[in-house]
């Protein structure tokens, strides 16, 4: 029955994936052969992958969805192709974290543009729903729980953050320290109330949330928090930001960094952007890969399997 049940939801992610691929690629297939609408700030809605190529990735995660539904046994390059093509429509839409903090700040802007920041909102819908569908289909082919689909065995859990979780959460602090101490360099910090703002929460995100999801206080309220001193804390409280963000600013950054090596023109210094960019990169290594072992600790047990 629970294998019934996980196949369905299989297919359903597939089916989902390829009404996706057909209606948003639909609307970037018009785009390229009808001409795509002028986007002020960028030039484009997307990165790298505009045009033709934006066709192609939408393709390519529609075959990729039907062959991770139709190929019963593990297959690492399958799976790899899956994660490479997920990978790519989030890098795709990598703008959408900033236009997502200033949503958050309320500086958007003049240069906001709302049929762009649609578009990048389908494109990583696009990569959720792909990326969903592949850890499925490595669940599913692995011989693990067809309920909750976990690998690790019962009586294995950790109660504790493992070495190199505490040591991505270390990284990702010294990442942001980093690049406060370019900008410092470079030009002081900002006076800009809108900007100081972004400062601030860029503090908490790079400085406490990656040291709670490595520490027990990031799991119970510590005593000093009024009302909520000694209960358990929310898992999505971390989890989403923590997995949030730092993928935003691993594919945003990354992308800066690709866009740096191609010589695009700034009018800050190479040097500068290098390390800041570089910066970045880490602090959102740091927190994904520290929100996937706080994932792991914290998770409950599964009725089905106990695990």
């Amino acid at each position: 029955m629970a294998t019934s049940i996980a196949r369905r939801a299989g297919h359903g992610l597939t089916y989902a994936v390829l009404g996706w691929a057909v209606a948003y690629g639909g609307v970037r297939l018009a785009w390229a052969v009808g001409g795509s609408p002028e986007f002020r700030q960028f030039g484009s809605d997307l990165l790298v992958f505009t045009g033709w190529w934006s066709v192609a990735l939408c393709l390519a995660a529609a075959v990729v969805a039907v062959a991770l539904d139709w190929v019963p046994t593990w297959r690492p390059v399958l799976a790899g192709a899956a994660w490479a093509v997920t990978g790519a429509l989030v890098a795709a839409a990598a703008i959408l974290l900033p236009e997502l903090v200033g949503f958050l700040l309320f500086t958007v802007g003049p240069y906001f543009d709302p049929t762009a920041f649609v578009s990048r909102l389908g494109c990583v819908t696009g990569a959720a729903l792909l990326g969903l569908a592949t850890a499925r289909y490595q669940r599913r082919t692995r011989g693990d729980c067809p309920q909750c689909c976990r690998t690790v065995r019962p009586g294995h859990r950790r109660a504790v953050p493992a070495r190199w979780a505490r040591w991505a959460a270390y990284a990702a602090v010294a990442g942001l320290g980093t690049r406060f101490a370019a900008q410092g360099m470079v030009g002081g910090l900002a006076q800009n109330a809108a900007v100081i703002g972004l400062e601030v929460g860029l503090l908490l995100a790079g400085g406490l949330l990656p040291l709670a999801l490595v520490h027990r206080w990031g799991e119970v309220w510590p005593g000093w928090v009024p009302l909520l001193a000694g209960r358990p804390i929310p898992r999505l409280l971390l989890l989403v930001p923590g997995f949030g963000l730092g993928v935003g600013i691993v594919a945003y950054f990354g992308m800066g960094l690709v866009q740096l090596v191609s010589g695009s023109a700034s009018e800050f210094s190479d040097a500068f952007l290098w390390v800041a960019m570089s910066a970045y990169w880490v602090l959102g290594l740091g927190l994904v890969v520290a929100s996937g072992d706080y994932h792991r600790r914290t998770r409950r047990d599964c009725a089905a399997c106990g695990r």
